[in-house]
Formats: C-alpha cells, sequence, structure tokens
C-alpha cells in the first residue's frame, strides 16, 4: 500500500540534507566524509520516499543499492543518474566512524550536487503524480 504522507515527509527531509550539500563546496571547510554523509542521507530518504509512493515496503538500512534494487524489483525505471549517487552507501557507515584521507578531493561536488538535485526532483514528480 502506498504512503504518500510518509513519502511526502521523507522528501522533505532529504530536501533539508540536498540544502546543506549546496552548502558544502568548500573541500577546506567540509571534509568529504562530512560531504558524502549527506550526499548518502539525501539518497537514502529520497529512495525510501520514491518507494512509499509505489507501495514498496524496504528494510531500516543504510545500503543504497539494497533500496535501488528495491526500486528494479518494483519495475521502477532507474535514471542513469542514479547508480553513481548509490556508490556513497559506504558514508552512512563506515566512512562516518573513521577518517580515509585518501578520499580527499576524488569527489566532483558539483556534479554530485546535481545528480541529488535530479533524484530529489525526480522522486518529487513521481510523488506529485501519485497524488492525483
Amino acid at each position: 500500500m502506498r504512503d504518500l504522507e510518509q513519502a511526502g515527509s521523507l522528501l522533505d527531509i532529504a530536501e533539508k540534507d540536498y540544502r546543506a550539500l549546496r552548502g558544502m563546496k568548500d573541500p577546506e571547510v567540509f571534509s568529504d566524509e562530512i560531504f558524502g554523509f549527506h550526499v548518502q542521507q539525501a539518497v537514502e530518504k529520497a529512495l525510501k520516499a520514491w518507494l512509499c509512493c509505489v507501495g514498496s515496503p524496504f528494510p531500516r538500512t543504510h545500503d543504497l543499492d539494497e533500496l535501488g534494487a528495491l526500486l528494479e524489483q518494483a519495475g521502477q525505471r532507474i535514471p542513469g543518474f542514479l547508480p553513481d549517487l548509490l556508490q556513497f552507501t559506504d558514508f552512512g557507515v563506515a566512512f562516518r566512524y573513521e577518517a580515509f584521507p585518501d578520499l580527499e578531493g576524488n569527489i566532483d561536488r558539483q556534479d554530485t550536487i546535481e545528480r541529488v538535485g535530479g533524484l530529489l526532483g525526480h522522486v518529487r514528480q513521481i510523488l506529485t503524480d501519485a497524488a492525483r
């Protein structure tokens, strides 16, 4: 059963993480671990909102690949920009509690912000269509 209210709430929270991302463009101020964590959080919440829109249950997980697989199993077409975002899973857990100096400078922040924005817009449209 679809839960559009929960989908809207999750998407609203994802958009807060997205707004934070847009202010984290300077790697001298925000480490890749911090930036990546907010990417992971925004994507996780957006994917869960999408799953709510299509009535697909999801486990309590931070695994973006698992959430993406659930969307595919629910018959959803995965946009081309999503696979790159699914790679941020480790920022939700592993990179949160330990510094990884090898990460520094490896994230194209502007491109990532645009991809997250694209995902949020995509899910917002799905929510809007489902509410009709």
